[in-house]
């Protein structure tokens, strides 16, 4: 139970990865007192980042991150722009490129490493005074009430709050204590995430081919290599698992049909399963979820990040609404709004990137055909191009006002 002496804090955030990061920074920034809680180290310098782990930042997440100053604090060679994307379908003729040019657009997105990130956010929150850190900690148990939430932490310290938001993954603690079901339903894909070096130069392109075990992505790093997310069936995962390191980078190269020369391997080679998951309710009583505590859908696109930046966002802009008005932040009609703002996006896209995964994901003839005439036409449709262009950045739907400021044109 909670005593006079337990420190008191509006919100506690659990998980200091980039979303649990941003959501604690965005919320602290409006004056409200934030604990930040994580079992690991809370990176406050920003040191070598690591490259098995990127991120397809869009220019939403962009503007978000802007918004809260990690951007300039991000070194420059971590920061991979990239001006446009193809995509191909091994099974038919169909493809698609998207142009920054076509759109007015400097880049239509930043491939960065996650690492890279999370330091830039915990730079900023150093510089707030009203956010305390917990690492090396976790939740333990909780208990809420009419008046707020007590917490008890792994190291037995007690801290109390208004809220509780759950950032700490797809194995979220948070969401398990507070009985929030899950739908769950794995894709039988296990992806292979890599740095590869390449003959020829990327091109600042990233590039996705779609075969029928599973896409192939091919992101644009700054130094020149390529971060690669090659997601596979069970049967082609453990053929490709078996082979040596110059066996793997033939078969890749052969995959991606020469597009960028001889590819080698620049380091090891990491894999996990892709499962699609979706919480059944992002609220519970004086708690919150997002980012894939919430949420996990198939990297096909790069969303997923993206997805949990506007989480932070849209409930960082829900509760500093709240604190402004002299509300309880923490009472269910506050974060009622939030999750009918967010989970009804977080539906469609993932709804969208299944129905991308099965088709692209069959081998039968005329599926093959229709999914190429698709390609093909959207490619040459000016309007229908916008519109997935719009997708792809970000920029479309119902965004929080961070992610709303106007990306930055080409000259």
């Amino acid at each position: 139970m909670p005593t006079q002496t337990d420190p008191e804090f509006d919100v506690v955030v659990a998980g200091a990865g980039m979303i649990g990061c941003t959501c604690a920074v965005a919320i602290a920034q409006s004056g409200v007192r934030v604990a930040l809680v994580d079992p690991g180290p809370i990176n406050l310098k920003h040191g070598r980042p690591n490259q098995m782990r990127v991120s397809a930042v869009n220019l939403a997440s962009e503007n978000i991150l802007r918004a809260l100053g990690a951007w300039s604090v991000l070194k420059a060679e971590s920061l991979s722009p990239f001006r446009q994307i193809d995509v191909w379908d091994a099974g038919s003729p169909g493809q698609i490129t998207f142009r920054a040019a076509d759109a007015g657009l400097a880049h239509l997105g930043h491939i960065i490493e996650n690492e890279a990130i999370t330091a830039a956010l915990t730079t900023q929150l150093s510089q707030l005074g009203n956010i305390s850190c917990f690492a090396g900690d976790s939740i333990e148990t909780f208990e809420s009430d009419h008046d707020g939430i007590s917490i008890v932490l792994a190291s037995k310290q007690n801290i109390n709050a208004k809220l509780l938001v759950g950032a700490d993954g797809a194995e979220s603690r948070v969401r398990s204590l507070a009985e929030i079901s899950v739908e769950k339903t794995p894709y039988n894909h296990q992806a292979i995430v890599a740095t590869v070096s390449t003959e020829l130069p990327h091109r600042k392109t990233a590039r996705q081919r779609f075969l029928d075990t599973g896409p192939l992505a091919f992101l644009p790093l700054q130094d020149g290599h390529s971060s690669i997310v090659w997601s596979c069936s069970p049967q082609r995962f453990d053929e490709l698992n078996d082979l040596d390191d110059t066996a793997f980078s033939a078969a890749l190269t052969e995959a991606f049909e020469n597009r960028l020369g001889a590819i080698a391997l620049a380091s090891s080679r990491s894999s996990f399963p892709l499962i699609n998951q979706h919480a059944n309710q992002y609220i519970a009583p004086r708690i919150g979820l997002v980012g894939d505590a919430a949420h996990t859908i198939h990297p096909l696109a790069g969303l997923g990040a993206n997805l949990g930046f506007a989480d932070a966002a849209a409930l960082a802009e829900v509760i500093n609404n709240a604190h402004h008005a002299g509300k309880d932040i923490g009472i269910r009609p506050v974060l009622r709004r939030y999750e009918r703002w967010r989970r009804g996006e977080n539906t469609v896209t993932a709804k969208t990137m299944d129905v991308f995964y099965h088709t692209f994901g069959t081998s039968r003839p005329g599926i093959q055909s229709l999914r190429g005439a698709g390609l093909q036409l959207v490619d040459k449709t000016s309007l229908a191009k916008d519109f997935f262009m719009q997708y792809a950045t970000g920029l479309r739907g119902d965004l929080p006002k961070m992610a709303q400021k106007g990306p930055i044109s080409s000259e």
